[in-house]
């Protein structure tokens, strides 16, 4: 409830409890117009309120659940690159020389399989057969059992020919050979082997 209180300074009475029924001071005769709420006495205390540091909120990304340990992608406009079909190298052409031929006066006509061979007949006793094998040509007692030895030159890109030390030669366009010695054989070439050009062959390359 309120209480009349002196509202006088200088009086004695100032802001002191007065009787609820006086209109006016009794000491200074100042009148009590003003009332003063009187303090309330809660009736319990209160237990004081503990420190709490509240520290600012920081908005971050919500994670996805069902994607743990998500880091947060920043969005862009990326346009993905169209794919394109893989190209594969062509394989390297197959290093296969030229077919050589060797067309014999009678018609007959002998191939060189492979990359080197040698010209000569075989040998019934010794089991050998040269890679272009003559036996039943006219005249075939002229040539050696290994007479000549041809093969691709991959450098200079042609057939090579070299007489074998065989016992009768070996002649190109009609020049005799040195045996041993590596010489050109050309296409059109005159392969002759033996004397009196009785074993004779033109060379074809193809």
């Amino acid at each position: 409830m309120a209480a009349n209180r002196c509202p006088n300074s200088s009086c004695e009475y100032f802001n002191r409890p007065l009787p609820n029924h006086a209109k006016v001071c009794p000491l200074c005769g100042t009148a009590l117009g003003d009332m003063i709420a009187a303090p309330v006495q809660p009736s319990s205390p209160l237990p004081p309120t503990p420190n709490v540091v509240v520290y600012p909120q920081v908005q971050s990304q919500t994670p996805d659940p069902f994607r743990p340990n998500q880091v947060p992608v920043e969005q862009t406009n990326y346009q993905p690159r169209p794919s394109y079909p893989q190209q594969v190298p062509p394989s390297p052409p197959s290093r296969v020389p030229p077919v050589l031929k060797l067309v014999h006066t009678t018609g007959r006509e002998f191939y060189l399989r492979g990359e080197d061979g040698c010209i000569g007949r075989r040998s019934q006793i010794q089991g050998t057969v040269p890679e272009i094998d003559l036996v039943g040509i006219p005249d075939e007692g002229i040539v050696s059992r290994s007479h000549a030895r041809v093969h691709w030159d991959w450098n200079q890109n042609t057939y090579m020919i070299l007489d074998d030390k065989s016992r009768n030669g070996t002649y190109i366009n009609s020049n005799l050979l040195s045996p041993g010695v590596p010489y050109r054989l050309s296409h059109g070439d005159s392969l002759q082997l033996g004397q009196d050009g009785l074993v004779r062959f033109t060379v074809v390359v193809a």
